[in-house]
Parts: C-alpha cells; sequence; structure tokens
C-alpha cells in the first residue's frame, strides 16, 4: 500500500500516474474487502479505489520480453519511478536504475523495501503491521502497564506513501537545479522510526526504556489527559489538561465539584501523582453528557477537547462538510461510493 500512497500523493499533486500492474498475479489490494456491489472483483475493491484514486493502470507481464520493452518505453516518458520489490527483484527483471536511466538519463527512482537496499534486513518481508513492530513503536502502544498492543496496517503503509512522496519532491527539486536524477534508497522501517524519537532520546540520555501509556500524556504533566465515557453507546470525549488555566477552566465547566478543592488535586504535580482517582472522577461526570455538546462546553471554558469521533460520524460531521473533505465519485463500472477529496 505504501507505493500506492506515493503515487496517490504525487496525483493530488498534479502529476499524472500509473501503475503498473499484471493479472497474472493480481496486486493484493485488489482483492481486499469491500467490493462494489458485493461483487468479488479486483476491479471492485473498494480498498484498492482509495489507495489508488486519480490513477491510472497499465497491465503488462513484465516476465515477457515485449512487456519489458514497453516498460522502458513508458519510463522514457516519465519523470518518475516507485517501486518497492525487495532488493534484487528489479535487476532481475531488467529494469534496474542504471537499465532505466539508459532511456531516461535524468530519472527519479524511488526504490521503498521494508528496510533499504542494503545491510542485514535488507531481505526481510514485511506488511504494515511488522513494520511498526521492527522499528521499536509497537513497544510504546498500549494500555499503561500492560502488554504492547501493536498499531495496524493501515498506520505505516499510508505514512510511508507520505513521506515517499515528499522524498521524490525532493529529488525532483534537485533534478531541476542540477539537470541530474536520483535513486533513492527509501528505507520505510528508517521513516517509521522517527516516530520513537523522543523515547529514543530518552533512552540514550537518561537510561529510560519507554513502555505503553495508554492516552496518558507521554511527559507526565497532563493531568487529567486521556478519553472519558459519554452518554449513548460508546461515545468517547479526549480532555487534556496541562496548565493550571486550564485546570482552572475544566473545574468551571464541571460547576465547581466539591472534590476538585483537595489537597491531591491542588497542583500540576500532585494531579499527576493521582492520576487514577482524578479520571474516574472526570469519567463520573463526563458519563452524562452528549460528546459534541460536552466538548463545545469545555472548548468554551479553554479546555482542549473533542469528540472521539468513529468512520461512521466523519461523512456527515458539519465541519468536514463545509470543507468538502469527502466526494462522491463513480466509478467507470457504475458504483458510487465517498471518498476523501484531494487537499
Amino acid at each position: 500500500m505504501g507505493r500506492s500512497v506515493v503515487g496517490q500523493t504525487l496525483g493530488f499533486l498534479g502529476a499524472e500516474v500509473y501503475k503498473i500492474e499484471s493479472r497474472a498475479r493480481i496486486d493484493l489490494t485488489r482483492m481486499l474487502l469491500p467490493f462494489a456491489g458485493g461483487v468479488r472483483d479486483p476491479d471492485r475493491s473498494l480498498s484498492n479505489h482509495a489507495c489508488w484514486a486519480g490513477n491510472g493502470s497499465i497491465s503488462l507481464n513484465l516476465k515477457k520480453p515485449e512487456a519489458r520493452e514497453l516498460a522502458l518505453q513508458l519510463v522514457a516518458q516519465c519523470d518518475v519511478v516507485v517501486e518497492n520489490f525487495g532488493p534484487g527483484a528489479m535487476t532481475a527483471m531488467g529494469l534496474d536504475y542504471q537499465t532505466l536511466r539508459g532511456v531516461r538519463p535524468d530519472l527519479v527512482m524511488l526504490s521503498m523495501p521494508a528496510a533499504g537496499l542494503y545491510g542485514p534486513l535488507k531481505d526481510v518481508r514485511t506488511y504494515g503491521l511488522s513494520l511498526t513492530s521492527m522499528t521499536g513503536l509497537d513497544s510504546l502502544t498500549g494500555y499503561h502497564g500492560g502488554p504492547p498492543i501493536p498499531f495496524e496496517n493501515a498506520f505505516a503503509d499510508p505514512y510511508n506513501g507520505v513521506m515517499g512522496a515528499f522524498a521524490v519532491l525532493t529529488a525532483l527539486r534537485y533534478r531541476d537545479r542540477t539537470g541530474t536524477g536520483q535513486h533513492i534508497d527509501y528505507s520505510q522501517q528508517e521513516a517509521v522510526m522517527q516516530m520513537v524519537g523522543p523515547a529514543f532520546m530518552d533512552y540514550v540520555l537518561n537510561g529510560r526504556v519507554a513502555g505503553p501509556l495508554g492516552n496518558r500524556h507521554p511527559m507526565g504533566v497532563g493531568a487529567p489527559h486521556g478519553v472519558f465515557p459519554c452518554a449513548g453507546e460508546d461515545r468517547w470525549i479526549s480532555i487534556a489538561v496541562v496548565t493550571d488555566d486550564e485546570w482552572r477552566g475544566l473545574i468551571a465547566a464541571m460547576d465547581t465539584p466539591a472534590w476538585t478543592q483537595g489537597a491531591e488535586f491542588t497542583s500540576a504535580a500532585d494531579r499527576a501523582q493521582h492520576l487514577d482517582p482524578l479520571h474516574d472522577r472526570v469519567a463520573a461526570w463526563t458519563a452524562g453528557f452528549d460528546d459534541r455538546e460536552l466538548a463545545a462546553r469545555l472548548q468554551a471554558h479553554g479546555v482542549a477537547a473533542a469528540p472521539v469521533l468513529t468512520v461512521g460520524d466523519l461523512l456527515h460531521d458539519p465541519h468536514y462538510v463545509a470543507r468538502n473533505t469527502f466526494v462522491e465519485v463513480e466509478h467507470p463500472l457504475g458504483s458510487r461510493r465517498r471518498s476523501t477529496a484531494p487537499m
């Protein structure tokens, strides 16, 4: 999916993008649920459409010499080639960077294997889920004091897609200045690893190994800082209080209940030290409110708060509607669906 999102992002920025694929070995994303109209067909996967919105497709069986020649003719007219095969695969097909430069000397080529083009892990095979495990990120996610709960693949794949597109733009800028193309060795593992930067520095400087914190503030200075239940089925609100002014705003929004005057909640340090009982008190209060109404009330008192929207909420959220974040598109096969609009 990472390669797909690179193409999609560049397409949103105005590029003309084509995916070279083969019916002999159908791309996994074409077989992901759901399918338009409930018909299981590689051209009807809505997940695939979400990854490749706005991009074209060319079917070539690159095991055939004539298909390889067609691919070279296409590359000769292109600024950028993106691939995420394992190291050596493009060479085996006769489509390595040096060969492609022969038909397009100033070509920018983005190779994005899981762990880069060289090193002990260069041949490792991953999906988005295992990528976040390899970077240490999964060791930080989960409930406080509990075992790690890994990210799903939907995080690493689009993250690397956007970062990969940025790498392409940087290389194109360099080419425009110098006339020279580039072969980008993009390690998806190293890109995702940037997310653990603060925890990494804490270990290097202080010898502390971070673990799952749930929704607690990563530096321990936010109290309350979490997600709290609201009225209705599975409705929640996020609340983050860091400063004394925000704490006073929360007290005012709650109509100054007596418990907020307790000695254990006097200072930010006291509140952080008594976080569990504080969260229990706040949760008991939030449970009686509509999530959106409560978020508006807290925001009016200077408290950072927001309803935890479900995916179903997004299409009808007034802000997204006003900004036309989601648009309705029609597939050539006749199905209609909602998709995110290019920003």
